[in-house]
């Protein structure tokens, strides 16, 4: 039988993308998710708070509502080390304060748009992570 693992990838890639082409035509906004939480942590988006607020919401209810629909086992390969998960959620936290934009703002929204910095920022997204993935997992193996 034909491993079928990558139709999940393909049906969250829709559901990504879909999600941002909504978000643009709804408010002609980019849905980065760190501009998003950013500027509510940092107090610049306080105009727009409810809206960001309900974005926010929605990124933690979804997959929760969608787990009566998973028919199979879905492994994430997450680490149990939970030192590893909060070093990498604060470096990608920095990171995308850094780039100015995470993987939906730059790699979906950006590129979709032609965005020349979204391009390179989303390169150099996908070199940092196979270096980490070499350095941390092959040399250092922690993850």
């Amino acid at each position: 039988m034909i491993e079928q693992d990558w139709i999940w990838g393909l049906v969250g890639g829709l559901m990504i993308g879909a999600g941002g082409a909504v978000y643009l035509l709804g408010n002609g906004r980019i849905m980065g998710a760190s501009g998003i939480l950013g500027g509510l942590i940092d107090g610049s988006g306080r105009s727009t708070a409810a809206e960001r607020l309900v974005f926010l919401a929605a990124l933690l209810v979804t997959p929760a509502l969608l787990i009566p629909l998973y028919s199979v086992d879905i492994s994430t390969h997450v680490t149990d080390n939970w030192a590893v998960l909060v070093a990498a959620g604060l470096a990608v936290g920095i990171g995308t304060r850094i780039a100015n934009g995470c993987t939906s703002g730059h790699g979906v929204c950006g590129i979709s748009r032609l965005s020349l910095r979204g391009i390179a920022a989303t390169v150099a997204f996908l070199v940092a992570g196979g270096v980490s993935l070499v350095v941390f997992r092959h040399i250092l193996g922690v993850i």
